[in-house]
C-alpha cells in the first residue's frame, strides 16, 4: 500500500472540509449583503444580544408571581378611580370651593387618557419593567402632592400628575401579560384582572366615604404611597425575567404630541357640554373644532413620518380596528349605565342612595362574564361565539327594560345583571384577539391605543346618555342642568310615569351594544397561539428615505 498517496488524499480531504466550513460561515454572515447590517450595526446587535441573553420559558410559578405583582399595580390604578367619588363633597367643603371641584376628576381623566398610547409605545422601545416603574413612581408622586395640597389648585395639579402615571399602568400590564402567557390561556388571566376592577369598584367608594367622613380626606391619597412602593418592589424583582423586544426605533415626538393634544379638547367638550355650557355654545363648538384640526394634523403626520408614532400596520390591522371599536362601545355602555342606573333606581323604585348603590352591583359585576370568556378562549375553537351570544342576551334584556321600564325591582336587577355579565364577555376576547394579531414588538402601542379609544368612547357615550336624559326632562344649563340632584328632582316631578323617562337611555344603550355586536361579528377570528412568541431579535433601523 502506498502510504504517501493515502496521506496526500487525507490532507486534501481536510483542506476541502475547512474551505467548506469557511464558505458556510460566510454565507450565514449578513455583512456585505444588500440591505444587511453594516459591521458597526452587527457589533451593536451582538452587544445587545449579550446584554439581553435569551431567557428560557417561564415556569407556571414564575408567571403567577409576576401576575400577583401586576394585580397589585392594577388595583392601585383601579382603586384611585372609585375612591375619590364619595370624598368629593368633603373636599369641596374643606377648601370652600365647589366651583372647581369637577376638575379633581377631569384632570385625571384628561392626563390618563392622553398618555396611554405613549406608555404603550415607550414600553415597546425601552421595556415593560422600566415603564411600569416610571408609571408607578409618577402615580405615587401625584398621590403625595394631592394629599399635601393646601388648596384646590394644587390638588388639581396633583391629580393631573396622578393621571400621567396612572394612564400607563393598564396598557403596560396588558403588554406584560402578552409577553408571558400564550393567547389561548390569556383570557383566564384577563378575567382575574377583571376581579381586581370589580373589587375596587365595590371597596373604593365605601373606603373613600369612611375616610373622608371619620378621618381626613387626604388619607385616600396617602394610602396610595405604601401600595405604590409595594407594587414597585414586586415589579422590579419579578419582571426581570420577562422577554425583551429591543429594537432600534425612533420616537415620533411630534406625532405623539399631536395625538395627545387632539384628545384633550374633545374630552373637555364632552365633559362640559350640557353641564357647564350648552352643547351649541361657542366654547363647546370651539373645542370640538380644535380637536378636529389637531386630529387632521395627526393624520397628516401618520402619512409623512418615517416611523409614525402609531404604526400604520397597527391601525390598518382588521382585528385591531374591529376589536377596538367593539370593546370601546361595550365598555362605554357599561360605564354610562353605571352612572345613570342609580338615578333610575332612586326615581322609579324610590330607593335611597345607599340602596341604589347596592342594587347597582349586578350591573357592575362583569367578572362572571370575563371568567366565562376566558374559558371559551381556552376550550372553544370559535371563541368569538361567547361574547356574541352574551351581547344578544344583553340586547334582549335591554329590550325588556325599554318595553317596561316601570317593571318590578327584582326583575330590573336581574336584567341589569344579565347586561353586566354579557358586557364582561367582550373585553377579554377583543383584548386577546388584538394581542394575538399584532407582532410582539407592537403589542404595547396596540394596548395603549385600545385604552385610548376606549376612554374616548366612554366619555362620548356618557355624554350622549346624559344629554338624552336632560333633553327628555327639558332641563337646561341655565336651570341647573347637569347636577345629579337637579335631574332627580326634575324626574320626580314627572309623577307616576317618571320611570318612562329612562326608556330613552336604555334605547341608547341598546343602540351602542348593537353596534358593538356588529363590529364583533366582523372581527376576524384568528386561531389563538398556544405558545408565547419569542422575543424579537435586535434589528437595524429602517433605511433612510
Amino acid at each position: 500500500m502506498n502510504f504517501s498517496k493515502a496521506a496526500a488524499r487525507a490532507r486534501a480531504r481536510v483542506r476541502m472540509t475547512v474551505r467548506q466550513r469557511r464558505n458556510t460561515a460566510a454565507d450565514r454572515s449578513p455583512i456585505g449583503k444588500p440591505g444587511a447590517q453594516t459591521p458597526a450595526e452587527a457589533v451593536a446587535a451582538a452587544a445587545a444580544a449579550v446584554a439581553s441573553p435569551p431567557r428560557g420559558a417561564m415556569s407556571p410559578a414564575e408567571i403567577r408571581q409576576i401576575f400577583f405583582g401586576l394585580m397589585l399595580v392594577v388595583f392601585l390604578a383601579a382603586l384611585n378611580q372609585t375612591i375619590i367619588a364619595t370624598a368629593l363633597p368633603t373636599i369641596g367643603r374643606t377648601f370652600h370651593d365647589f366651583e372647581n371641584l369637577s376638575w379633581v376628576v377631569t384632570a385625571y381623566l384628561l392626563t390618563s387618557t392622553a398618555v396611554a398610547p405613549l406608555y404603550g409605545k415607550l414600553s415597546d422601545l425601552f421595556g415593560r419593567r422600566t415603564m411600569i416603574l416610571v408609571a408607578v413612581g409618577l402615580f405615587m408622586a401625584g398621590s403625595a402632592a394631592a394629599a399635601a395640597s393646601p388648596n384646590m389648585m394644587m390638588l388639581i395639579v396633583g391629580r393631573g400628575l396622578q393621571g400621567i402615571g396612572g394612564g400607563g399602568i393598564l396598557p403596560v400590564c396588558q403588554s406584560v401579560m402578552a409577553d408571558i402567557v400564550a393567547p389561548r390561556e390569556r383570557g383566564r388571566y384577563q378575567a382575574y384582572m377583571g376581579v381586581v376592577w370589580v373589587t375596587s369598584s365595590v371597596v373604593g367608594p365605601v373606603f373613600g366615604g369612611v375616610m373622608a367622613e371619620h378621618l381626613h380626606w387626604s388619607i385616600i391619597f396617602w394610602v396610595n404611597v405604601p401600595l405604590a412602593l409595594g407594587a414597585a418592589a414586586l415589579t422590579h424583582v419579578k419582571l426581570a425575567r420577562i422577554p425583551r423586544h429591543d429594537r432600534r426605533h425612533k420616537l415620533d415626538v411630534l406625532g405623539a404630541g399631536l395625538m395627545m393634544a387632539s384628545c384633550i379638547p374633545i374630552l373637555l367638550a364632552l365633559t362640559w357640554g350640557g353641564t357647564q355650557f350648552p352643547w351649541l355654545s361657542v366654547p363647546v363648538l370651539g373645542l370640538i373644532g380644535l380637536s378636529a384640526v389637531l386630529t387632521l394634523l395627526f393624520a397628516w403626520r401618520l402619512n409623512t413620518a418615517q416611523e409614525p408614532f402609531l404604526p400604520l400596520a397597527v391601525l390598518t390591522n382588521p382585528v385591531m380596528r374591529m376589536g377596538t371599536t367593539s370593546a370601546s362601545l361595550a365598555m362605554g355602555t357599561s360605564i354610562g349605565l353605571t352612572i345613570v342606573v342609580p338615578m333610575y333606581f332612586e326615581v322609579a323604585h324610590h330607593m335611597s342612595a345607599t340602596e341604589s348603590g347596592i342594587a347597582l352591583i349586578p350591573l357592575a359585576m362583569t367578572t362572571p362574564g370575563s371568567l366565562l370568556s376566558g374559558q371559551a378562549m381556552l376550550y372553544w375553537k370559535h371563541y368569538k361565539r361567547a361574547p356574541m351570544i352574551g351581547l344578544v342576551c344583553a340586547l334582549i334584556a335591554l329590550g325588556f327594560l325599554i318595553w317596561r321600564p316601570d317593571m318590578g325591582l327584582a326583575y330590573a336587577i336581574v336584567l341589569m345583571g344579565i347586561v353586566g355579565t354579557s358586557i364582561g364577555l367582550v373585553y377579554p376576547v377583543t383584548t386577546v384577539s388584538i394581542q394575538n394579531a399584532v407582532p410582539n414588538h407592537q403589542v404595547g402601542i396596540a394596548m395603549g391605543a385600545l385604552n385610548f379609544f376606549r376612554s374616548l368612547a366612554s366619555a362620548f357615550i356618557v355624554a350622549v346618555m346624559g344629554a338624552i336624559l336632560l333633553a327628555v326632562l327639558g332641563v337646561t344649563v341655565s336651570r341647573g342642568g347637569g347636577h345629579g340632584g337637579s335631574v332627580i328632582e326634575s324626574v320626580s316631578t314627572a309623577g307616576p310615569g317618571a320611570a318612562l323617562v329612562f326608556r330613552w337611555v336604555f334605547l341608547a344603550a341598546f343602540g351602542f351594544l348593537a353596534l358593538s355586536l356588529f363590529f364583533l361579528h366582523f372581527m376576524e377570528e384568528r386561531p389563538l397561539r398556544t405558545t408565547v412568541q419569542p422575543a424579537d431579535p435586535p434589528v437595524a433601523p429602517p433605511p433612510k428615505r
